[in-house]
């Protein structure tokens, strides 16, 4: 038989190539002057692979219908997306794509799983799926911070049992019902408690930790797909899926260490763990307000400066003007570093897309372990809208709830410039005795403002 005439033949075929493409795209994703090329290779890939599952299907017209809609909406977000919703958009997305896993075990399921195996493989990619829906969901509401429930509020105990539930059933469903014939519809239970599951397991896990979650459940998405894919006997499903999981899963351990904490910490703990009453929870004194012009000044004659992007500058939206205010200081003679956290932001990556975006050279952001053993030789740390990691109780305070988290130890530098609004704690809801330090100076407003005010005056 000519293998060109068998169309499943041409289809896995054609899935390697598309695999092949995946595999390149995400490779290139590492680096900056490749990473849009990456992305294209990427979208090309699936493209390819959408394309050749509609050989074989008997009414394509549905599946094009589909992508159409799919093509419009996702597109649609992604031209009207501000930076600063980034985070919020990636977890739509990561919800989005557990719903689908989710859908597809449903419908294997109806379908009669022929074997013990296929039983166990649709419970599970349900689970999976289902959870990562509803959890990502959370997700977004907690990021866009559209909802805020205590830890300890009836709610969230409430949702996190069901959890639990969720996980106890999932078992008697694997193991149980395979082997006695339930008096109840068990699917259908299964059904609400995993989507209701999904509410309960993201819910107690706080704003400062969202970050992991973000990456733990983009792994979720890409095992509930590489599971999809073993259902469907799909090859590109089953390889796209394994590496989304897989890269996912190695950045939340990145994410965690980066925290100095353990994956069972951030999901089950959180920072408010800490039994004992930080001194960091009160104001430490007063703070030493600076102008712009004053704040020029030093700038002006400063031989080496740092700035420390946080999601104050994604809300300020100032990015670019940062990028313009290092680059005056480098003609003035002056060496400028980026110093980027790996969990500064709301979501894995934030500092580096928002920079990115602005050209910053990818060679002079550093991370902390880079720029931490020569902070005492800068001159100037600019720490713009950052909060929590650069915040030294991490290190000096055994009491605090961040104790141990490795940071950007800016304290360290001769002077030190903060841009923010106002006094506020960060996301970990954690006071920053950085502020009252005598080498800080505090210089309050809107970041993108205060930074533009800055190079008005290297201009002038």
């Amino acid at each position: 038989m000519d293998i060109f005439n068998d169309i499943t033949a041409i289809q896995n075929i054609t899935y390697i190539v598309a695999s092949i493409l995946f595999i390149s795209g995400i490779k290139m994703l590492g680096k900056e002057d490749t990473a849009v090329k990456g992305n294209f290779l990427s979208a090309l890939a699936m493209f390819i692979a959408v394309s050749v599952t509609l050989v074989d299907i008997v009414n394509p017209m549905v599946l094009i219908g589909g992508i159409a809609v799919g093509a419009v909406i996702g597109s649609t977000i992604a031209l009207k997306v501000k930076m600063t919703s980034i985070p919020e958009m990636v977890a739509l997305f990561n919800g989005f794509g557990g719903l689908a896993t989710f859908l597809i075990a449903w419908s294997e399921f109806n379908s009669v799983p022929d074997n013990l195996f296929q039983h166990v493989l649709v419970m599970t990619t349900l689970y999976i799926g289902g959870v990562t829906f509803t959890g990502s969901l959370i997700a977004y509401a907690k990021l866009a911070e559209k909802i805020k429930i205590a830890k300890t509020s009836l709610i969230t105990k409430f949702f996190t049992t069901i959890f639990y539930i969720s996980l106890v059933f999932l078992s008697y469903s694997i193991f149980v019902t395979p082997l006695i014939d339930t008096s109840f519809d068990f699917f259908n239970v299964l059904l609400i408690l995993t989507l209701l599951g999904g509410i309960g397991f993201v819910l107690p896990i706080g704003g400062g930790d969202m970050p992991v979650v973000i990456s733990l459940l983009n792994s979720f998405s890409g095992i509930a797909a590489a599971f999809a894919g073993l259902l469907l006997l799909n090859n590109v499903l089953i390889v796209a899926g394994s590496l989304v999981g897989a890269s996912g899963l190695i950045l939340t351990v990145i994410m965690a260490k980066a925290m100095n904490r353990s994956i069972n910490n951030i999901l089950f703990v959180g920072y408010a763990s800490s039994s004992s009453k930080s001194s960091s929870s009160e104001e430490q004194g007063e703070v030493s307000p600076i102008s712009v012009s004053d704040a020029y000044l030093i700038l002006e004659s400063a031989s080496s400066v740092l700035i420390i992007p946080g999601y104050g500058m994604a809300v300020a939206q100032a990015q670019h003007v940062v990028r313009e205010l290092g680059e005056l200081l480098e003609e003035n003679g002056t060496e400028v570093k980026y110093g980027i956290h790996p969990v500064a932001g709301r979501m894995p990556g934030h500092m580096n897309v928002l920079l990115a975006e602005a050209n910053v050279p990818y060679d002079v952001l550093a991370e902390p372990d880079d720029i931490n053993p020569i902070m005492d030789s800068v001159d100037v740390a600019v720490v713009i809208g950052a909060n929590d990691v650069v915040n030294p109780s991490a290190t000096e305070e055994p009491g605090s709830p961040i104790y141990g988290m490795p940071i950007i130890e800016v304290h360290n530098a001769k002077t030190v410039f903060v841009l923010k609004r106002s006094m506020s704690a960060g996301f970990a809801g954690v006071q920053n005795p950085l502020f009252f330090k005598q080498n800080t100076r505090m210089l309050f407003g809107d970041a993108k403002e205060s930074i533009g005010g800055l190079v008005s005056e290297f201009k002038d």
